[in-house]
């Protein structure tokens, strides 16, 4: 089982990387294969709506997209996880998922679906916020729908969401009760073939 990783936060070794480290670590134990993109180290430009994927199915711009929508194409899950910025996810996983708007097009227009594989396509979402409980539930609702949409268009039909609400400061995640142990048990069950 090939698992495709896509770590959002700018902050090394921060929250959301710590949360993704624990869900790769179960998706691992269960013998699958994880690629893991650094999504800040990466040269990927914003979507130029230049309108060629919409004739060709493909993205013209040529950077380090290319390795990802390989990756999309050809995995059985897809673990996605990024801090919130203002009620949305990061920049960074937000520019790769424009980029997407090619698998739209194949999708949609030139009715062309990733196949499911052998064990069918299936997600995991991690959220992590400075935010408190009041404003929690946007941040968290808006982030999941932006990256519902993409799992959509990707042919990711279910997916998993794990929401951590006031954990700001680096490395505060450790200190949450459930958190790193439920990614954990997400990532594993994520892959788990029963």
């Amino acid at each position: 089982m090939r698992v495709l990783a896509l770590q959002g936060s700018p902050r090394k070794e921060g929250n959301t990387e710590l949360l993704l480290h624990e869900a790769v670590r179960g998706a691992r134990e269960q013998g699958a294969e994880v690629t893991v993109y650094h999504l800040n180290d990466l040269n990927i430009k914003p979507c130029q709506q230049c309108g060629d994927c919409y004739e060709t199915g493909q993205c013209i711009i040529q950077d380090d997209i290319q390795a990802i929508h390989a990756d999309i194409k050809s995995c059985d899950r897809i673990i996605v996880a990024s801090p919130i910025f203002f009620f949305s996810v990061s920049a960074q996983l937000k520019i790769v998922i424009d980029r997407c708007q090619t698998f739209w097009y194949q999708k949609y227009i030139h009715k062309k679906n990733i196949p499911a594989g052998a064990y069918g396509r299936k997600g995991l979402l991690l959220l992590v916020g400075g935010m408190k409980q009041t404003d929690s539930n946007v941040g968290f609702q808006c982030a999941e729908a932006v990256v519902r949409a993409f799992f959509r268009t990707v042919s990711v039909p279910e997916h998993v969401t794990c929401t951590y609400d006031n954990i700001d400061e680096k490395g505060a995640i450790k200190d949450h009760p459930t958190a790193l142990q439920e990614a954990y048990e997400e990532g594993s069950r994520l892959c788990d073939k029963k």
